[in-house]
């Protein structure tokens, strides 16, 4: 069965090693708390605000193993008001768990963003 996993994290700057210990720091918690292996990750894609341009985040997830994962970067819309320095994810996997049983993750700020369903 394929799901669809989110998450997201804001980060502390907009430098290179903000971005990639916060996308590190969000992929680990997602793959941890899902019980996953990479061999379960069908792709993922990543956003960052506009404010985040100083490194793309699916470098983290290459560094932490992802190297035949379809990875994609893009940048989410400018909305006025909208939380600043957030990278998101959202993870397609192959897994066995009913959609109510797959965990979300959203870190340090993000939690605002998705406060009925952040763990």
């Amino acid at each position: 069965m394929v799901r669809a996993i989110r998450g997201a994290i804001q980060v502390d700057s907009n430098d290179r090693e903000a971005i990639l210990a916060g996308t590190t720091e969000l992929v680990t918690e997602v793959m941890e708390r899902n019980r996953l292996t990479k061999d379960d990750v069908i792709s993922v894609i990543f956003t960052c605000t506009p404010d985040l341009n100083a490194e793309f985040p699916a470098l983290a997830a290459r560094k932490l193993g992802f190297h035949d994962v379809p990875l994609l970067c893009a940048c989410e819309i400018d909305v006025p008001g909208a939380l600043p320095r957030v990278v998101r994810m959202m993870a397609h996997v192959e897994t066995d768990k009913p959609r109510s049983e797959i965990q979300h993750v959203y870190l340090r700020g993000a939690v605002a963003l998705r406060l009925d369903i952040a763990q």
